[in-house]
């Protein structure tokens, strides 16, 4: 049977982000029902949609607030949803915060917070701690953002100049038990990184946020640093307003990626899962994983084709041009340089939230003849590289991915299909 490689790519992606839908994998997670309150709050990029499936599956009363990207929003009955922004926090983010931090004050042990957590939420749940304001935290997290520092890197320092991330929300929660539902979208799916750990202990110190910084030369603003030096520490492990406390990840990238490989494998396909955890450069990955794909075709190694190369994880992009497009398209150009033209090689790559950093896009796909049909648009791959232009060149070829908000974020993926030996 022949094998569409465009339609193939496309439904590997669609199974996994199917994989991580919050009315899939919230349900099976609730707790019971408490004596008292059941408060439902949370952050992030599918954390609306997980709200509308606890209201679904829920027997009992709750009531609530999360806060999601702007256009994100699931209409829901008894649980607010307010829209922020995202990546750089805004006032509406503010404001939700503080709300939800003040909604889990003062209950007992009879009621209940259920947290509902994913992707996103440490831009979404953005409340300063005292002596910072948010113009402060907008300016780091945009340094952060431009550096090319790693998701745990950049959560690092938003725990530490939040009044509600690294735990503190827990610790506001006092005596109530807290079940926290988490949508993983971080490499090793360790959930004080996931949306900056509002509910788990941190084990990163302000000395830990202090080298971040400095790692990266974001010396501005210098209260921000100054504040790093002088402020009190999160909540670390072992402290009692964790007792007692659930933490369940309901989704991960790693369940994504053996979804897609099931699509992978009913369509002939061998498929090879590289990891769930990849990190790195964008154009840094895109030149291993061609580097795999072109052994695959000419070697028969690590898989003879037609196999597939399945990956997830975070990349990052030091901006240095003036283009537009997210890490993905960053890898997707990166690694359709790398194959110059690879005969029987294709790939896709795309966030699984469907917004590739900033962009209305998920990601995109490229095939042998990407390049052939740049050039007679008139599109320079390399130069689009160099400006980190990742976007522009793939929208100039037709062959961006868009999807809409999916309501759910695993985090990227990306699958390299060989389907034929050729030359290396």
């Amino acid at each position: 049977m022949a094998i569409d490689p465009e339609a193939l790519l496309r439904a590997m992606f669609d199974a996994a982000v199917a994989a991580a839908q919050p009315a899939r994998c919230v349900p099976p997670h609730l707790p019971p029902v408490p004596k008292g309150r059941t408060v439902v709050v949370g952050a992030g990029k599918a954390s609306a949609a997980m709200a509308r499936a606890v209201e679904d599956a829920w027997p009992g009363d709750l009531s609530g607030l999360v806060v999601t990207r702007y256009g994100h929003a699931v209409p829901c009955e008894r649980i607010e949803i307010v829209e922020a922004a995202h990546p750089v926090p805004d006032a509406a983010g503010r404001a939700a915060a503080g709300r939800i931090l003040e909604m889990v004050r003062g209950l007992t042990a009879d009621d209940l917070v259920l947290c509902l957590i994913s992707g996103g939420g440490s831009a979404l749940l953005t409340l300063p701690a005292p002596g910072l304001t948010l113009e402060d935290k907008q300016a780091v997290n945009r340094a952060l953002l431009k550096s090319g520092a790693a998701i745990g890197d950049m959560n690092c320092v938003r725990k530490h100049l939040s009044a509600i991330k690294g735990g503190r929300l827990a610790a506001a929660a006092a005596l109530a038990p807290l079940v926290s539902l988490l949508i993983s979208d971080v490499p090793g799916d360790d959930p004080s990184v996931i949306a900056s750990g509002p509910t788990v202990p941190d084990g990163t110190t302000l000395a830990d946020a202090r080298g971040v910084l400095a790692r990266f030369g974001i010396a501005e603003p210098a209260k921000v640093l100054e504040f790093l030096v002088t402020a009190e520490e999160t909540p670390k492990p072992g402290d009692p307003c964790f007792a007692g406390n659930r933490t369940v990840l309901v989704a991960t990238p790693q369940a994504s990626l053996e979804a897609a490989a099931e699509v992978a494998r009913r369509a002939g396909v061998t498929p090879l899962i590289l990891g769930d955890a990849i990190e790195g450069e964008a154009r840094d990955v895109a030149l291993v994983h061609a580097g795999i794909a072109r052994q695959a075709a000419r070697h028969g190694q690590p898989a003879r084709p037609p196999c597939v190369l399945l990956s997830g994880g975070e990349t990052t992009v030091t901006v240095r041009g003036e283009g537009r497009g997210g890490r993905n398209a960053e890898f997707l150009l990166a690694l359709t340089v790398a194959l110059a033209g690879h005969p029987g090689i294709h790939a896709i790559a795309c966030d699984t939230d469907g917004i590739d950093g900033t962009e209305d896009n998920a990601g995109a796909v490229t095939g042998p003849d990407s390049l052939a049909r740049a050039a007679d648009r008139g599109l320079d791959a390399k130069a689009r590289l160099a400006d980190n232009d990742g976007y522009g060149f793939f929208d100039g070829l037709g062959d961006l991915v868009v999807t809409g908000p999916t309501f759910t974020n695993v985090n990227d993926f990306r699958a390299v299909l060989v389907l034929s030996d050729g030359l290396s």
